[in-house]
């Protein structure tokens, strides 16, 4: 095993799941982190085994993005949405081409290059939404990224006869492997009916969807009214069939047996402390997208009160279309910026462990485990406290990102 065995001997060490060390080494065989240790130990357990040096180096885990949506365009991100959502929303169809063909082939470019970015800011493993799952999985499957890829599926009003055929389209496994798991989102509470989330839920599949992301749902679902009910008559296919509910979309959640299904939230921005219990005693994890949120200029965010409350909340940068790139740790500086006092690992968690967990993937990534797979990031370190000086440094980029044991 010694002779097939490399030795990574870096200056520091963050496995995630236990403190930082300085000095350390990770053995890798094949794909899998086989040892995590001082230096001096681990390279008398492999003594024969190959070696690089890394002592200005810090290795981390590859990050998480746990929610993103690979197929959508960057150009909306410059416009500020100086309206209200549903005005950002409505100029984000109008952008969409109609033609079936060309449709697939932007939302396939825009994947690849929204990969291209993850891998460059040293994202290994995605919680991918998408509309066109059959154009961005196969650049997911070409691709060296883990991902589940979570079929986004809208069946509300006069789009409700569509359900059992959208559901096929956004689960065909056709191109599922170890790295690619398939999902369902049934994609928010203004676009999807009560019976349609519950039938998504029944299927057993790892399962997302958009929740309280604006404060204009909870008007939606009680009386068909607001921004969300302007937005379908601009569409003309709305219907008085659409089901009523009292409560909130947290509430509406909770009905469908969405929040014990382990399911991935998007955003929740807007919660009150009933809600958070309700939240608190299910399954369901919290992915917060800081700059995207910033970006549409919503109320702070409760992320600190979910952690306290035993809430897994992970991070993600949403899409191109609403924040300025996919750099993730962008992301997690802002969150350093809004809690200075946080530890540093902490922080780094809602990219690593948290997010594998919110995924499914925490046998297999998040932290730097004999066991799990060998992804890794490489950053500079020069200081005593090196993942906080990360999140303080702005650019500061990765220089060496490797996926199952391997440089991609």
């Amino acid at each position: 095993m010694n002779d097939t065995t490399t030795l990574l001997l870096a200056g520091w060490i963050a496995p995630m799941d236990r403190a930082p060390m300085r000095h350390g080494a990770i053995a890798i065989t094949g794909q899998i982190i086989t040892a995590v240790g001082p230096a001096g130990e681990i390279l008398k357990e492999y003594p024969r085994a190959a070696q690089i040096d890394l002592p200005d180096s810090i290795v981390l885990p590859g990050l998480v993005n746990a929610h993103v949506h690979l197929e959508l365009p960057g150009d909306l991100a410059a416009i500020p949405p100086t309206d209200h959502f549903v005005g950002w929303l409505m100029r984000l169809m109008a952008a969409t081409p109609m033609d079936a063909v060309k449709l697939q082939t932007c939302a396939s470019e825009n994947a690849r290059e929204s990969i291209r970015q993850c891998l460059h800011f040293g994202v290994t493993t995605v919680g991918d939404i998408s509309r066109h799952s059959g154009a961005t999985r196969q650049a997911l499957a070409q691709s060296p990224l883990r991902a589940v890829s979570f079929g986004e599926i809208a069946a509300m009003a006069q789009r409700r006869g569509f359900l059992e055929e959208v559901i096929t389209l956004a689960t065909d496994a056709t191109l599922a492997s170890e790295k690619l798991r398939i999902g369902i989102t049934p994609h928010a509470p203004y676009s999807v009916e009560i019976p349609a989330y519950r039938r998504c839920v029944q299927l057993g599949l790892p399962i997302a969807t958009h929740l309280a992301e604006t404060p204009d749902e909870a008007e939606f679902l009680a009386q068909h009214t607001g921004p969300f009910r302007d937005l379908w008559d601009w569409l003309g296919r709305w219907d008085d069939a659409v089901p009523k509910f009292a409560g909130g979309p947290i509430r509406m959640a909770h009905s469908v047996g969405l929040l014990n299904a382990a399911a991935v939230l998007a955003h929740v921005n807007y919660c009150d402390d009933a809600e958070l219990e309700i939240l608190a005693a299910g399954n369901a994890s919290v992915v917060y997208c800081p700059r995207t949120h910033r970006f549409f200029g919503h109320v702070p965010h409760r992320w600190r009160e979910m952690l306290r409350r035993g809430i897994n909340v992970a991070v993600g940068t949403d899409s191109r279309a609403s924040s300025p790139d996919l750099n993730l740790v962008d992301d997690l500086r802002l969150l350093r910026s809004m809690a200075p006092d946080m530890p540093a690992q902490t922080i780094w968690q809602l990219a690593t462990t948290r997010g594998a967990a919110a995924l499914g993937f925490a046998d297999k990534v998040g932290s730097l485990t004999p066991g799990k797979q060998a992804d890794l990031l490489i950053f500079p370190a020069d200081s005593h406290d090196p993942l906080d000086a990360i999140l303080r440094t702005p650019r500061m980029a990765p220089t060496a990102l490797w996926i199952g044991g391997q440089r991609p």
